[in-house]
Order: structure tokens, then sequence, then C-alpha cells
């Protein structure tokens, strides 16, 4: 939910984010849709690539609810190859352009680890989120990028890269190594001019199925950021995994996993299906109304 800058600063700030002046709000839960303009990704590589087909699910997206529309033209999933800077422009920017001009009002977030990348979408249509899965590390100046321009940054744990990050991630301790983890990463982006960080524990990005039931069970542990929280855990792994299933018969263990991940504290929800997210929200709201 937008509101307008005035009213903005009646709010406290760790319910807010500004983007471009404009202040997103999570005094509640939002949720944030996934367009994925890439032919390979786990789940829905290569639905995205037409136009047409773009505009129509962004649109159903904005209908059911979503408040952020976050594109992404470069896979991630485990053991996935890099494309180049310029494959990724050339698949990104015509899609958050139409984007842009077709919704001139949605908040976009661009998934990218590449500031150059960041910095030829902010040219082209302004403000945008950045979604940074390697939380910095994939590139040396990608903070120095968001401090610069000032942009909202989604700050994700990783072990390891893409390629490798399923390896054998190992952990003494999940919840005190992302935390120290975090803690380094918003002290650096802070002494470089960036305020609006958003943080994400990375579900699935170098950690096991253990590790990932873990996170969640503690995902409280990281409110003590007294930061924005998101989670993606759409129709992923460790879910489809524990029940046996495939990505494509995982909507209900992601509501599922998304009410608990509510409960722990998020504040944004990332997902494929924004309806079904919506709904999760909704009745999570009921519940914590009705706590006297």
């Amino acid at each position: 939910m937008l509101i307008t800058q005035s009213a903005g600063k009646f709010l406290k700030r760790k319910n807010t984010i500004n983007l471009g002046g404009e202040f997103i709000d999570f005094t509640l839960p939002i949720v944030m849709g996934i367009v994925n303009i890439t032919p390979d990704s786990f789940y829905d590589g290569g639905k995205m690539e037409d136009e047409g087909v773009l505009l129509s699910s962004v649109e159903k997206m904005i209908a059911e609810g979503a408040t952020i529309i976050d594109v992404g033209a470069i896979s991630t999933r485990p053991g996935s190859q890099f494309i180049s800077t310029k494959v990724e422009l050339s698949r990104l920017l015509p899609a958050v352009k139409a984007i842009r001009a077709s919704f001139p009002k949605i908040p976009i977030s661009i998934d990218t680890f590449r500031s150059w990348v960041a910095v030829r979408v902010i040219d082209e249509i302004g403000p945008i989120i950045v979604n940074d899965i390697s939380g910095g590390s994939l590139d040396s100046k990608m903070f120095e990028t968001i401090g610069k321009f000032g942009v909202p940054y989604i700050l994700s744990h990783i072990q390891g890269t893409p390629k490798t990050m399923q390896e054998n991630p190992q952990y003494e301790d999940i919840i005190k190594e992302i935390s120290t983890y975090f803690s380094e990463k918003i002290k650096r982006l802070s002494k470089l001019g960036a305020e609006n960080i958003i943080i994400d524990p990375g579900f699935g990005f170098g950690k096991n199925l253990d590790n990932n039931y873990e996170l969640l069970n503690r995902l409280d542990s990281f409110k003590v950021f007294q930061l924005p929280l998101l989670v993606g855990l759409s129709r992923k792994s460790m879910i489809w995994k524990a029940l046996e299933t495939t990505p494509e018969h995982a909507l209900n263990g992601t509501s599922v996993s998304n009410t608990l991940a509510l409960m722990g504290g998020a504040d944004i929800l990332r997902v494929h299906d924004v309806k079904e997210a919506i709904e999760t929200v909704k009745i999570f709201c009921e519940i914590k109304a009705s706590i006297k």
C-alpha cells in the first residue's frame, strides 16, 4: 500500500521504506508478485517472454492485491549458470519499461545482483527496489550504487553462489551466522548512505531442508533488526520435497508455509500466486486482530 510522503512522516521508520518520495507501508504484511523473464526459472520459466502475457499476468497480480511486482531476468535456481549482463538487460529492460508504461503507480523491484543492471533500470524508469540474492557478494559496487541512488535494497543471505550453494551447506548455528551476516552488511550499507533496507534470510540459498525449516521455525529472531522482513518460500523445493510432490503441486504447502512465516514476523511475502497469499494475509490479520 502506497501512502503520500506527507502522511508517511507520521509513521514509525521501521514500518516504511521510501521509494522515490513515496512510502510503502508495512504496518500490515504485503505481497510481492514474482515475474520471471527467464526461459529456465524453476517454476514459471518461459511463460513471460511474450509482452502480452507479461502485462496480463502483472494486471492479474495487481487486481489480486500485489503491492510490489518483482521482475527477474536471470535464473538463480540451484545449479544455474549466469548469463551475461548484456543478455540480462536485453530481457529485463523491455519488461520493466512495459510494466511502468502500463501500470505507472505499481512499485517495481528488480531481481538482480549486478549494480550496472540496477543503474540502467533506474536511468530508464526511475526509482525501483533492488532485490539482490547475493547480499552484495557477487558485485563489489552494489552497496555503493544503492547508497548513491538511495533506492530500497533487499539484503538477502546466501552461502556460496547459485551454482554451488546446494552442494553441501554447513552451519553451526544458522540464526547466529545469518544475524552476524546481516549486522555486518547493514553497517556497511549504512555507512554508504543506504537507509531503506529490507532483509531476506534467503530460504533455499545455501540451505538444506533441515536448515530451511529451522530458519522458518526461528524467523522471529530477526525482529531484533527492526527492519522489514521479506520471505520467499513460494513453491520452493523445501516445500515440494517435504510433500514428495512437484513445484506445480506445491501451492497448498506454500500457503501453509507463508502462514508460519507471517506468524514469525514476515512483512513481505514474495510469491507466484498472489490471490492465495493475499487470502493468507487476511486470515492472519483476522487472527491478530482477535487477540485482546
